[in-house]
């Protein structure tokens, strides 16, 4: 078992890493003028010593403080006005996003509604709708990931559902991007094995898809592959091995890749993932890692030599598509992912309903391949009946 490491980084924003770095907490709220930060966190938290401990900190360094811990698994608008509501009646001036990605988005989305007089859904990343936002409105932000999936942390935008519309909206702002950021593996000790396996393979897509992205960013190649490189390293091991720290942080700034690297884009995992989680509430992480595979092969045509590079980065055994769908496999297998899509309740007829909400989704123009309600909809039933060519 090796060593974790400590440190600070300044890229895509300021974080400090390393166990047991929530200590300086109260040091990231101070630098940003906050005196009396709300803590936004999921339901599944609430009650764990992590938060305590947080507060505990906050408490001890003269800071006023408050939790505000009823964010959903799958975070609605609901979630963001209550936490709004929570943040104004107790006159708070920043937010600690605290938790997995649910709750570091909503946690982000407050800050951006601190002083807004618009509804959340007039900032949808459309166009220039982000222009909208009134910056001055807008409250400070420190992110604490306790998993390693979403990479929310670093990023500019929040996905939160909205319920009228049953869909995911991304709302986006450059400056949703969190001021400072804790990595601090030892917060994901106890994430159970299954979860952990979830959220790994969320930070997979991420940099695969970015990888797989067509345009021209080589930063976000490098930074793709390299997370790939970690993700392969630790995230069995993290799953055999709960307590391995080094593993953990490892996953912890793959996670974080993943999310710098997409800027570049995501594609079809995501297209397809984004409405069967507004509709079936299911987990965003399990279900990019069910139709990862059977996206691959539908973007083979277009990805060749992305997945002859991508072998040869990982050392994978043969070449190419092959090399990478039978990683992709064994990987899920190991991780006890399931194959097809039943698992999570879909079934023949949401191909159909959920066709044309996935071609549309904003991850599908980056997608290598074109995506339309025509070609999605027997994509989704490839991802059900779990028919593979390349296995």
């Amino acid at each position: 078992m090796t060593t974790p490491s400590s440190g600070t980084w300044n890229y895509p924003t300021p974080i400090r890493f390393g166990p047991g770095c929530l200590s300086q907490l109260p040091q990231a709220c101070k630098a940003l003028g906050m005196r009396r930060p709300l803590l936004v966190t999921d339901k599944g938290l609430a009650d764990l010593p992590i938060v305590a401990k947080a507060m505990e900190f906050c408490a001890e360094n003269g800071l006023g403080r408050s939790v505000y811990n009823q964010v959903n698994p799958n975070p609605n608008g609901r979630d963001v006005d209550g936490a709004l509501d929570a943040l104004r009646r107790g006159g708070h001036d920043g937010v600690i996003a605290f938790g997995g990605g649910s709750a570091l988005d909503v946690g982000k989305a407050v800050a951006l509604m601190a002083g807004q007089n618009r509804p959340l859904w007039d900032f949808e990343d459309a166009g220039d709708n982000w222009t909208r936002v009134d910056e001055a409105g807008m409250l400070p932000c420190v992110a604490v990931p306790t998993t390693s999936g979403t990479g929310s942390e670093v990023g500019r935008c929040s996905v939160i559902i909205n319920e009228l519309e049953k869909r995911k909206v991304i709302i986006f702002h450059p400056r949703m991007l969190p001021e400072r950021v804790l990595l601090d593996p030892q917060l994901t000790v106890g994430l159970p094995a299954h979860l952990t396996a979830a959220v790994g393979m969320d930070a997979l897509s991420h940099n695969l898809e970015a990888f797989c992205a067509p345009g021209y960013h080589p930063q976000a190649d490098g930074i793709a592959l390299q997370g790939m490189v970690l993700i392969q390293r630790a995230l069995v091991q993290c799953v055999e091995n709960g307590d391995d720290l080094a593993a953990r942080q490892d996953m912890l700034v793959a996670s974080m890749m993943g999310a710098t690297a997409f800027q570049k884009g995501l594609g079809a995992m995501h297209s397809l993932s984004h409405p069967i989680g507004a509709h079936l509430k299911a987990h965003h992480g399990l279900t990019n890692a069910i139709v990862m595979p059977y996206v691959l092969e539908f973007n083979a045509p277009v990805i060749t030599e992305r997945m002859e590079q991508l072998a040869r980065v990982l050392d994978l055994p043969g070449s190419g598509l092959e090399a990478v769908m039978a990683w992709v496999l064994d990987l899920r297998q190991r991780l006890n992912i399931p194959h097809t899509l039943e698992a999570l309740g879909f079934e023949a007829r949401h191909a159909q309903l959920l066709a044309q909400p996935a071609a549309e989704d904003p991850t599908a123009p980056t997608n290598p391949r074109p995506l339309t309600a025509e070609n999605v909809e027997p994509l989704f039933l490839r991802a059900l009946e779990g028919v593979l060519e390349h296995r």
